[in-house]
């Protein structure tokens, strides 16, 4: 279900969430500026029901990477959008990119999103696209370096 991991990164899997993930991944969302306990997180009714929907969508995946422990390190949220641009081709959208905060900087996020890019690749999809925050000035020359170009801007609109 795995590709192999990035040269001199930890060994590691990627893999669909299970239910028995969220603690972990929600730690992880919660984990900005530093290491979040799974134990510590408040998995809710709103929680559980966003993850059986995405669960349930076959087009929409959140993916975890692990490692030779089985501890959850890193995630993401890839979902296929169909579309008529780009001669009908799918394309991908990466959202909530994390890796562990102890672990930035060790190869892991960029196994992790180059490993996404390939799954997504291997299910027909034509382009990737993501956003990240504009405060996020080391995010940013973390997705230039895998090849990401930031030709477009992103405007949100809460409801």
């Amino acid at each position: 279900m795995s590709t192999a991991p990035e040269p001199g990164t930890p060994e590691t899997a990627l893999r669909p969430a299970t239910r028995a993930d969220l603690p972990a991944v929600l730690a992880l969302l919660a984990g900005e500026d530093g290491v979040v306990d799974p134990a510590a997180v408040e998995v809710t009714g709103a929680h559980e029901r966003a993850f059986a929907a995405v669960e349930a969508d076959p087009r929409n995946e959140i993916l975890v990477l692990v490692d030779a422990a089985g501890e959850v390190v890193g995630c993401l949220q890839l979902t296929r959008v169909p579309g008529l641009g780009k001669g009908g081709a799918e394309r991908a959208l990466i959202e909530a990119v994390r890796v562990r905060a102890d672990l930035r900087g060790s190869g892991l996020g960029r196994s992790l999103v180059r490993r996404a890019l390939d799954r997504a690749r291997g299910q027909g999809c034509a382009l990737a696209q993501l956003t990240s925050n504009k405060s996020r000035a080391d995010a940013h020359r973390f997705y230039t370096s895998l090849g990401f170009e930031a030709s477009h801007e992103g405007f949100k609109l809460p409801l």
